[in-house]
C-alpha cells in the first residue's frame, strides 16, 4: 500500500513538472526558471557554455 502512495506522489510531481515546462515553452519562455526570462534584462542568450568531453 505504501508503494502505491509513493508511486502516486512521484507521478504527480513529475506530471506537474512536465505540464509547467510545456506551458512555459508554449508561452515563449527561453530559459525556464530564469526570473528575467521574457524581459529585456534576460541575459540567458549571452551565456556561452563550453563542454569538453
Amino acid at each position: 500500500m505504501a508503494n502505491i502512495i509513493v508511486f502516486g506522489i512521484l507521478v504527480l510531481l513529475f506530471g506537474s513538472a512536465i505540464v509547467y515546462i510545456v506551458k512555459a515553452k508554449r508561452s515563449g519562455v527561453k530559459c525556464i526558471g530564469c526570473p528575467h526570462s521574457g524581459k529585456s534584462q534576460c541575459s540567458c542568450d549571452d551565456q556561452v557554455v563550453n563542454f569538453k568531453l
